[in-house]
């Protein structure tokens, strides 16, 4: 088996020219790049995390400070006729675990002192009649029309870091908008201004002092700006392509299919036509393919806490909404508009969690998970919330894969009833057939599978299915308020599998399917049956 060996991944890479110098792998964005610098301009786009924000804003700065220097070979070098530019580069992440407004405004201070002395600021500390501020407006005042690059990475993340402290959050948002203020009124002398984020926050002042920027977030023209489109994917990683197929033992065919699965999706435009791949979770598979589709955006951050601890507040997340698609405004979208009235899916859209599946009308489109890595993700989180300070391992979570394996049903439904006791029941009560459902959708997700719920067959459809590597389980579910009427229930579930003959086991998988019965009083399955020759 060989390894790829012309160009390398660009893995962990935001320096444009390090990439570039290092004969890393560079999908060519830059015809989109050329359409957003020739003309003088202000932009802003907001992306989620892993999306290669950071390499973009690197782009720009090697641009302008460099001209074409790290461009050889790529479609902007026949295009871009502008001069070079003093170019400062703010990234706002180095700022966000600050304890203070006073010092967020001490460390702001410091940065942008340092970045802009690089281009001929000097603040004199020594000049106690001058504020900080005014020695930075003063030396902005004296610079010529299109003389410099201004370009702000995270601009949000002190934002959010702060997230469960109102106080500090809108503290912190007065100083940043004093900063952006003097921005405005010196705009003149901005030949570009760039600032990237994963959260909008409209109505905190900020936007309002910069309200002539153009907002690309949303922009069909610029969807396919950061991720990878599957064209891409099959031009620019054809050898990691091969040896990936190599590696697993299967077609280059089958391993696009499963990249699509886990990690395509994404849409950033109303129509949801275009749609990109998560470039970090594309990467990391095939620098090690042989471990096969793993959960890269979970285990690379995806279990954001400040996220967490927000839904906890509010009590927002329910597991009967788990995977309901939702019909949300293009102007909700855009933007989390008030810091008091945060809008869950919006925040879940601009974090990552949630993409625009289709567009229902003008103003409205549905949005839903992208792919079935960040379903899992979003169940991981649900499951942890639902056991609350449980550990998994403790709960037996991490354990149901492994036994839905290999145990008998009797055993594996005793460790349902293990893990069903240790949710929160004040807060994730179990009250219907749906609920327990959804629950149970829920906690097999939690475990890394991927269940079918509702599952559509010649006959009817099944409550959930789900394969592990050798098994194939059929579950029909009945809910009884106190198990006075269990036995019935449970006749009935039997009769709906036989009669409707759910399941199949492909590949050569056992088919386990099971009618159980859920006892609110006792919060447990009390009642379950295994149905022999269910698909037959």
């Amino acid at each position: 088996m060989t390894a790829p060996t012309e160009k390398t991944l660009p893995l962990g890479t935001s320096d444009f020219a390090a990439l570039r110098n290092s004969n890393e792998i560079y999908i060519d964005k830059t015809a989109l790049i050329y359409e957003l610098a020739s003309v003088r301009s202000k932009i802003f786009i907001s992306r989620p995390r892993r999306f290669g924000k950071s390499l973009l804003v690197s782009t720009f700065e090697s641009l302008f400070k460099n001209g074409l220097r790290d461009f050889s070979g790529l479609k902007i070098e026949k295009l871009w006729k502008d001069k070079t530019y003093p170019v400062v580069r703010l990234d706002f992440s180095d700022l966000k675990d600050l304890p203070s407004a006073e010092e967020f405004q001490k460390s702001l201070r410091s940065m942008i002192a340092t970045a802009f002395a690089a281009i001929g600021f000097r603040y004199d500390p020594a000049d106690t009649v001058s504020l900080f501020l005014d020695q930075f407006k003063l030396w902005l005042s004296t610079l010529e029309t299109n003389s410099f690059v201004l370009l702000i990475d995270e601009y949000d993340a002190p934002l959010t870091a702060h997230l469960e402290n109102s106080r500090l959050f809108n503290e912190i948002r007065t100083v940043l908008s004093r900063f952006y203020a003097v921005v405005k009124r010196y705009e003149g002398c901005l030949r570009f201004f760039f600032m990237t984020g994963i959260t909008k926050y409209s109505q905190t002042s900020i936007f309002s002092e910069l309200n002539n920027f153009d907002d690309i977030t949303l922009n069909p023209a610029y969807a396919t700006l950061l991720g990878y489109t599957e064209e891409e994917i099959k031009s620019g990683f054809a050898a990691y392509l091969r040896n990936a197929a190599e590696k697993l033992g299967t077609t280059e065919k089958h391993v696009l299919q499963n990249l699509r699965d886990n990690y395509d999706g994404f849409s950033f435009e109303p129509s949801a036509q275009s749609h990109v791949f998560c470039p970090w979770s594309v990467l990391n598979f095939f620098k090690y393919p042989q471990q096969g589709f793993k959960n890269y955006w979970y285990e690379s951050g995806g279990q954001p806490s400040l996220l967490l601890k927000y839904l906890e507040k509010h009590q927002l997340v329910q597991p009967e909404s788990f995977d309901v698609p939702v019909a949300m405004t293009l102007d909700e979208l855009g933007a989390v508009r008030q810091y008091d009235k945060l809008s869950v899916e919006a925040l879940l859209f601009q974090a990552g969690y949630l993409t625009i599946r289709e567009q229902l009308n003008v103003a409205e489109v549905e949005v839903g998970y992208p792919n079935k890595e960040v379903e899992l993700s979003m169940a991981r989180l649900y499951a942890d919330e639902m056991l609350r300070d449980i550990n998994r391992l403790d709960a037996g979570v991490s354990r149901l894969a492994k036994m839905l394996d290999r145990e008998c049903p009797e055993t594996v439904i005793a460790h349902f009833n293990q893990v069903f006791n240790a949710i929160d029941y004040s807060r994730y009560p179990v009250v219907n057939e749906a609920s327990c459902r959804s629950h149970l959708q829920v906690l097999l997700m939690g475990g890394a599978m991927v269940p079918d719920v509702e599952k559509h067959s010649a006959l009817g459809r099944s409550d959930l299915e789900v394969e592990t590597p050798h098994r194939r389980w059929v579950f029909e579910l009945k809910f009884s308020a106190d198990g006075t009427n269990a036995e019935k229930l449970l006749r009935s579930a039997v009769m709906q599998i036989r009669d409707r003959r759910y399941g199949e086991a492909p590949h050569g998988r056992e088919l386990i399917a099971v009618a159980m019965v859920f006892n609110g009083r006792e919060r447990r399955f009390d009642r379950w049956e295994v149905v022999p020759g269910a698909a037959s």
